[in-house]
């Protein structure tokens, strides 16, 4: 289906599908859509003929239905002009989107983007919207063999970049085997140059696990000029510089979907960093002018103890809370209080109930509403939470003054003032955020409004990541527009607590990173004076707000040695006082090196085990699986539920938080592993509560495992009615749950032996981790599409 001046074919399953699964035969022919080129209306028209571009609107019709092939039914909805910017100079682009209607519903679009002086072909992405796809299982496509589709793509599409790229062999892999038909493959192929990668060029295919091309796109600069290396550090001496420049964080986090009530863990962080190739030295994208515009932390607390006590605790009244907020900030003369609302909920970090009041105040002028103000109050201390104060125009006469009251210096003062007097107990653990004033130069006070001034709490020198506390200043009238003192109600050490040793966390975190060699842009824009990124440079030229001229930049290639994640199936954090990596989710422990299993290289159910292992459904101890022990019911109930949620750990129910989380069960407690398993598979009707016993390490018979896989499949009310099946087993009279013995036989779930079904024998791992293999196979086999009338 895709082609470039009639060349040879893709491979027979890409061009069975290239754009989409249900496109006509005649699609795939060898020579271009003859159907010729459709008039330009609505929105097309507004693109202007007068452009300087090689490529006219009418030619990049034609040339999008010559490289994709877009089936007569889908007509051309819009085109545009855009111009990019690049390293050095720009690139035309005309993009044009082909939709397919019936019935006045939109159920196909494809995007193609050509350059508008060369006609290379640099994207195109399509969207169907096909309820009756049917997803299998096994893929029918794996991601080898999309890859080897993906450079036959290139070769047809790309065939000068061919040479220039390589498979970046970690991007888009899933660690995991999927448990799922639907699935896409992203690939990407860096750009070479000198033998070194710049990973900020690529080319990009995404395809489905059918075998269809969904996406496409080159991005890629050439007016690039790169230094050639020169004398470069060895990698032995990279990564002793690496070592020596790296600088591990101390910082509070809370594991967002831990058991029980969560608690603050405090974990060492390191941000991958870079050094230049040749002398070693720091070059970090976060010191570049944009990227530190947020500001420096300072080096000193507030104040070296708190200025006040903790408030204590009691009811605070609808009146009180209204009090508080006028006395702490300035409210015009013409606000009204117009709403309130009390609240209690239990916070879900702390399982602490928590009470607010919410109040609302009108501004109201000359009988015209002119603006609002909020506040959010501790119902039980009196503690202002946020307060925030909105004028629909602003202030006329200050518009027209146009002059700024306050420098960036007493804006400091005046939010650390603020912050001090509404958490003064808190005042010792606060840092004030210095704003680069660089942001703020060759403005008018009309365009930057108010200083936002932020504060990092730290305890013990380890940031608190969840707090959030910032004041904003009206640069005309020193008021304060915007307070937020988000404080999380946790107990924290009186002393600080014993951690590993920075050192110790930097050797952790180099075994986490790879050291790469790698050439990389390092890209500036100035606007008026001011930092910005390439992507706004972009949006301001393209919407004619800035002409190229008012625009200068800074674009220069540079080598260097840099740290890159390895990739991992989990999210994961460094516990500071253990040295351990634990899960960011749960904040279990876990390892970078998975587990392998030792014992069932060559078994008959190795690939089936080797799933099961990887979703953690079944443990690894000393290197072994154990294939020939027999499963449990909580292993055999964790199987199903992955299975069920497409490999993904249950969530509990919106609403419930950690602390309010009870056992169905008297034997599966909140803290157990199977937990949230067990009460997934409750709520699903998988299991039901009998006698409030689960047994979780009690063994699963075959008769056992044939209801829960029917009960899975949906068809477990129908297999009451056994009488509809043909259970012509040897043993059909010891078997309980004959009906659901037949589906699973029927469908080859399970099997049978020497004509017997063998209800009462205990399952093993093995054959559990062959029956749910064969349950996902089955699941998608039996997807049906909906009935059309």
């Amino acid at each position: 289906m895709v082609k470039r001046n009639n060349r040879t074919k893709l491979a027979t399953i890409l061009t069975a599908a290239m754009i989409m699964g249900t496109l006509p035969g005649q699609a795939f022919a060898d020579s271009a859509d003859s159907g010729g080129s459709s008039p330009v209306t609505g929105s097309e028209a507004a693109v202007q003929s007068g452009t300087n571009a090689q490529i006219t609107k009418v030619k990049a019709e034609a040339l999008a239905r010559q490289y994709v092939n877009i089936p007569k039914e889908y007509a051309l909805q819009g085109i545009s002009f855009s111009s990019e910017q690049l390293a050095a100079g720009k690139r035309n682009t005309w993009g044009l989107d082909f939709v397919k209607k019936v019935n006045g519903k939109q159920q196909g679009s494809i995007y193609v983007r050509i350059h508008a002086d060369s006609g290379q072909l640099l994207e195109f992405r399509t969207y169907v919207d096909n309820p009756s796809a049917k997803p299998t299982y096994p893929l029918k496509v794996e991601r080898d063999a999309a890859q080897k589709l993906a450079l036959e793509f290139i070769h047809t599409m790309a065939p000068n970049y061919e040479s220039q790229v390589k498979l970046n062999t970690e991007y888009g892999v899933s660690l995991l085997p999927p448990l799922t038909g639907q699935v896409r493959h992203p690939l990407r192929f860096d750009r070479i140059v000198n033998g070194i990668p710049y990973a900020d060029n690529y080319i990009e295919v995404e395809i489905d696990s059918e075998g269809h091309m969904m996406s496409y796109s080159l991005r890629w600069d050439e007016t690039i000029v790169f230094p050639k290396p020169g004398t470069t550090l060895a990698p032995e001496q990279a990564d002793a510089k690496l070592r020596a420049t790296a600088m591990p964080e101390l910082s509070y986090i809370i594991p967002y979907n831990a058991k029980g009530v969560r608690k603050p863990v405090l974990s060492y962080k390191l941000e991958s960093l870079a050094i230049d190739a040749e002398s070693g030295e720091r070059k970090d994208r976060a010191n570049t002018p944009y990227f530190n515009r947020q500001g420096t932390v300072s080096e000193t607390p507030l104040s070296t103890k708190p200025d006040g006590a903790v408030p204590a605790k009691g009811d605070v009244t609808e009146q009180q809370a209204t009090e508080l907020v006028k006395a702490a900030f300035k409210l015009p003369t013409e606000a009204m209080l117009s709403h309130s609302n009390y609240n209690e909920n239990i916070d879900e970090y702390t399982g602490k109930t928590y009470a607010s009041w919410d109040l609302n105040w009108t501004i109201t002028k000359n009988g015209k509403e002119q603006g609002f103000l909020s506040a959010s109050v501790d119902g039980h201390t009196g503690v202002i939470r946020n307060f925030y104060d909105y004028n629909y125009s602003g202030s006329a006469e200050q518009a027209a003054e146009d002059k700024a009251a306050v420098t960036l210096q007493q804006a400091m003062e005046l939010a650390t003032a603020t912050v001090k007097k509404q958490l003064p107990w808190l005042t010792h653990q606060f840092y004030l955020v210095k704003p680069d004033p660089e942001q703020y130069e060759g403005k008018t006070a009309n365009e930057i409004g108010s200083y936002r001034i932020e504060f990092v709490r730290k305890i013990h020198g380890a940031t608190v990541d969840y707090d959030t506390v910032g004041v904003s200043i009206d640069i005309r009238t020193g008021e304060v527009t915007d307070y937020s003192g988000y404080i999380a109600d946790f107990d924290y050490p009186a002393t600080p607590p014993s951690v590993i040793t920075k050192d110790q966390a930097v050797t952790k975190w180099l075994g986490y990173y790879r050291t790469e060699l790698a050439y990389r842009l390092v890209q500036q824009y100035w606007w008026d004076g001011q930092p910005i990124p390439i992507e706004k440079a972009n949006l301001l030229i393209a919407s004619g707000e800035a002409a190229e001229t008012q625009l200068s930049s800074k674009n220069e290639a540079e080598l260097v040695y840099r740290l890159v994640p390895r990739p991992l199936d989990e999210s994961i954090f460094l516990d500071a006082q253990s040295g351990s990596w634990r899960n960011l989710e749960t904040g279990e422990q876990t390892q970078l090196e998975k587990p392998q299993a030792l014992d069932i290289e060559g078994h008959w159910a190795q690939r089936q085990l080797e799933l099961m292992v990887a979703y953690r459904a079944l443990d690894v101890k000393d290197g072994k699986v154990r294939p020939s022990e027999q499963v449990t019911r909580g292993e055999l109930i964790k199987m199903l539920v992955l299975a069920r949620n497409s490999g993904n750990s249950p969530m509990m129910n919106d609403g419930v938080t950690a602390s309010q989380e009870k056992a169905s069960f008297d034997d599966v407690a909140a803290d157990s592993s199977y937990f949230v398993y067990v009460e997934s598979a409750l709520a699903q009707n998988l299991i039901d509560i009998g006698d409030g016993s689960f047994n979780p390490d009690g063994k699963v018979s075959r008769d056992e495992m044939a209801e829960l896989i029917v009960r899975a499949l949906g068809y477990n009310a129908l297999a009451e009615y056994e009488h509809i099946f043909k259970a012509s087993f040897k043993d059909t009279d010891q078997i309980e749950n004959k009906g659901q013995a037949a589906i699973v036989v029927g469908l080859k779930i399970m099997s049978l032996s020497d004509g017997k079904f063998l209800p009462k024998k205990k399952v093993t791992r093995a054959e559990a981790s062959v029956a749910f293999f064969r349950y996902l196979q089955t699941r998608a086999e039996l997807a049906e599409a909906p009935l059309r009338m």
